[in-house]
């Protein structure tokens, strides 16, 4: 999920409309393809993502930056690592990275976010590697990053633990993944369910179920069973006095983890 804002990328739903090979949710891409036109927009329906960029670039800057011995504070701090965004969507994670030496590929199953994002990386005279493709497909080509991304995924899976053991060899030997989330709590119900859709209006209703939030101790589990060791685990919260996002020691409605593997 977007912390109480549009979920930058799509899988979930009932069996119905979701394709047995993956953990993909038709009804899901669809609804994110209709809006491929906003991703850029700053007062969209992307704008809470907008907002908390800063604050999810931080974290995963620092922590690619501590994993692999670099100086943050050093541009291009992420020379010649190779990271995947899952769900890039318009690419909002994606070019930053890259304007910090990363060597980006974004996917994303719907063809319209990567045309979006296609577009605006080639306005912005950025190299960034975009394709229209599931997590399940590009782990099929044996690929794999030096660092996965998936954020605001997982509370979209029907089945979190058969989607990281599906995405786990993506993550190169020594290698991280960076996930973000919502934690499986009734103050995350209260602020991004009806917080976030029903009072705010900051996501459609409907955007997200409460039973596939995701606890902390439940996504460490489905890593330790996918291969992947959890290094750390950091919050993410909202000041509405000041209308700003920080890093916080609170995971009760937002957070972040880092896994690592061997």
């Amino acid at each position: 999920m977007a912390p109480m804002g549009p979920a930058k990328n799509s899988s979930t739903s009932d069996s119905s409309s979701t394709d047995s090979s993956t953990t993909l949710d038709a009804d899901e891409v669809a609804r994110f393809a209709k809006l491929a036109d906003d991703w850029w927009d700053t007062k969209g329906p992307f704008a809470p993502l907008h907002q908390i960029n800063p604050t999810r670039l931080t974290y995963i800057r620092d922590q690619l930056c501590t994993h692999f011995a670099r100086d943050p504070k050093a541009p291009p701090s992420l020379s010649g690592l190779t990271v995947l965004d899952i769900g890039c969507g318009g690419g909002l994670v994606a070019e930053p990275l890259a304007r910090l030496g990363a060597a980006v590929t974004g996917i994303d199953p719907a063809p319209e976010n990567i045309a979006a994002a296609k577009a605006h990386a080639h306005g912005a005279g950025l190299d960034i590697a975009y394709w229209p493709a599931t997590a399940e497909e590009v782990a099929a080509s044996r690929d794999s990053f030096d660092a996965v991304l998936v954020l605001e995924v997982v509370e979209h899976v029907p089945d979190v633990p058969a989607f990281l053991k599906r995405i786990a060899p993506l993550v190169k030997p020594g290698g991280v993944m960076i996930l973000s989330t919502l934690n499986r709590t009734l103050k995350a119900y209260a602020l991004a369910i009806v917080g976030a859709e029903f009072v705010l209006r900051w996501l459609p209703v409907g955007t997200h179920q409460w039973d596939r939030f995701v606890r902390p101790e439940e996504l460490k589990t489905g890593l330790s069973a996918a291969g992947l060791m959890l290094s750390s685990t950091k919050g993410m919260v909202y000041n509405p006095l000041t209308d700003v996002w920080s890093l916080s020691s609170d995971t009760d409605v937002n957070y972040f983890a880092t896994a690592t593997k061997g």
